[in-house]
């Protein structure tokens, strides 16, 4: 019954409940990105921390990975300590550098990786073999594109250039064994990937014994802080940064996106509740004999405030419905505009989309349909019947 008059009485004005399910969707739509904003970033950097199962790393102390050209020094000695360990499973040592191959009349400058192929946790071979000899090396599309190389290719690869002298420190001949995709790439960055001995030895004599990082993985989560310390105990030059510690980091550098998704998310939800305020509001005096009338006849006044309130409610969730679709089709867009920030892995999404993130939206926007049909409904109810019919009457 209070249903059924709630949606007569929406059904009674279709325009205008048509205009306001359209204004709640836009304010679900930018609450659910907002939800997904504010979640979003933190899930997909937890997800692309942990894509190969490493859940601890070992960074020169006071850094992040490859934040500065820093290094850890004695490679060979580091692994030796970290494999004493029995919690510790798999040791993944990776260099980082710069490297140069001529093509004809120009120079191509891409970074480069040293790593172990048989462990390594940087890259997904798309096609061709990983760079298992001393000569092999893989590279991304956008490596392949700008050389022009093909897989099989041999290429002359340079590094350690001098701008006065012209020249390079070492180089080598290598071939072009697979076409990769690198998890922690940015954006239109050209990468390659290649032994870890054979970068060294290409970084010169400085870096003859260096790593950049270590990606360790260990038997059982619960034993990853124990890990940490120990490391950081063994090895005092490094800094052990597990996945929560750097998720915290995290946070605080993209705290600023948090702050705005609260902001912006508060502002589409208060809206959204005016909007509904508003045009119950308008419907209720519009419909003001005919509620008196019915309170004269006997309805009770917890009757009156549950089918105003169900309208409200009933505006905001359809509204909030159509919105999830349009939230979810602007989550993508502006996905691709953040995500092409230079520096920021190609993986990391702004705007991850979540189960919990819709309900979460769609709870919000409920719990603001039911506020907004409390004033209004509590206004009609509690009128006085004979001088409203009088006053009904007389206009």
């Amino acid at each position: 019954m209070r249903f059924a008059l709630a949606w007569s009485s929406l059904r009674r004005h279709t325009t205008r409940t048509l205009l306001a399910t359209l204004g709640v969707a836009v304010a679900a739509a930018m609450l659910l990105d907002m939800v997904m904003m504010s979640t979003g970033m933190r899930e997909s950097f937890r997800e692309l921390l942990l894509s190969r199962g490493f859940q601890l790393r070992l960074a020169p102390k006071g850094t992040l990975p490859f934040d500065t050209d820093a290094t850890i020094k004695n490679t060979s000695g580091i692994l030796t300590i970290l494999r004493t360990n029995p919690a510790i499973t798999t040791v993944s040592p990776v260099l980082g550098g710069t490297i140069q191959i001529p093509r004809g009349n120009r120079v191509v400058t891409s970074s480069a990786l040293g790593i172990n192929p048989l462990v390594q946790g940087d890259y997904e071979l798309l096609a061709g073999k990983d760079p298992l000899a001393d000569d092999a090396i893989v590279g991304n599309d956008d490596f392949l594109k700008a050389t022009g190389a093909r897989i099989g290719d041999t290429l002359d690869i340079a590094s350690g250039y001098d701008p006065e002298l012209r020249t390079y420190a070492a180089s080598r001949k290598m071939v072009l064994t697979g076409r990769v995709r690198f998890l922690y790439g940015a954006a239109d960055q050209l990468a390659t990937a290649m032994r870890l001995g054979t970068l060294q030895q290409l970084s010169g004599t400085e870096h003859a014994n260096d790593a950049s990082l270590f990606m360790i993985r260990i038997r059982n989560d619960s034993e990853v802080e124990g890990v940490r310390r120990w490391t950081e105990r063994m090895i005092p030059g490094v800094s052990g940064i597990s996945t929560a510690t750097a998720l915290v980091q995290v946070d605080q550098r993209l705290s600023y996106f948090r702050q705005l998704a609260v902001i912006l998310g508060s502002v589409s939800l208060f809206v959204g509740f005016l909007l509904v305020t508003t045009l119950v509001t308008v419907s209720v005096n519009e419909r003001i004999g005919e509620i008196t009338v019915m309170r004269a006849l006997g309805v009770s006044r917890s009757h009156i405030v549950q089918q105003i309130v169900m309208e409200a409610t009933a505006l905001m969730i359809t509204g909030s419905i159509a919105g999830l679709g349009l939230g979810l089709a602007t989550g993508h867009y502006l996905n691709a505009i953040l995500s092409s920030f230079p520096g920021l892995p190609v993986a990391i999404n702004f705007f991850l989309f979540q189960p919990s993130s819709a309900w979460t939206a769609l709870g919000l926007l409920a719990l603001s349909g039911i506020a907004a049909g409390v004033y209004p409904s509590f206004r009609a109810a509690s009128l006085p019947i004979a001088t409203t019919l009088r006053q009904d009457a007389i206009a």
